[in-house]
């Protein structure tokens, strides 16, 4: 296939093939180097099911990010898929819900708190 590009106010002629890509017109060390293409991203993956222990369930992090808003205290009763924690990442923000009715035992974050993927964050 053959292509017309315009970089710079310059008309270029591009053949491309299915092994490589061939710029006509540009010489060698003006010619950029093209790339293979590039797979779509992989779908995000599903929020880690969440862990039961003796000492309850845990709440963790599906993902890096920081915390900003924590929803809950030691002690406060919640049922699922209540929000537990705001948790921003790449600039969103995410609801941290959670995963079944109980009482919380223990608040491991606050807000500002930066969390790595699978953190624990609380546990009920």
């Amino acid at each position: 296939m053959k292509y017309e590009v315009m970089l710079n106010n310059k008309k270029y002629e591009i053949e491309v093939d299915e092994s490589s890509v061939v710029l006509k017109g540009v010489s060698e060390a003006a010619a950029p180097v093209v790339s293979a293409p590039v797979a779509a991203p992989a779908a995000p993956a599903a929020a880690p099911a969440p862990t039961a222990s003796a000492s309850g369930t845990s709440v963790v992090s599906p993902m890096p990010g920081s915390i900003l808003t924590v929803n809950v205290t030691n002690g406060q009763s919640v049922r699922a898929g209540e929000v537990l924690f705001i948790l921003e990442a790449m600039k969103m923000e995410n609801d941290i819900v959670a995963p079944c009715d109980g009482i919380v035992k223990q608040v491991l974050v606050t807000k500002g708190t930066t969390v790595d993927t699978d953190q624990l964050l609380a546990v009920i």
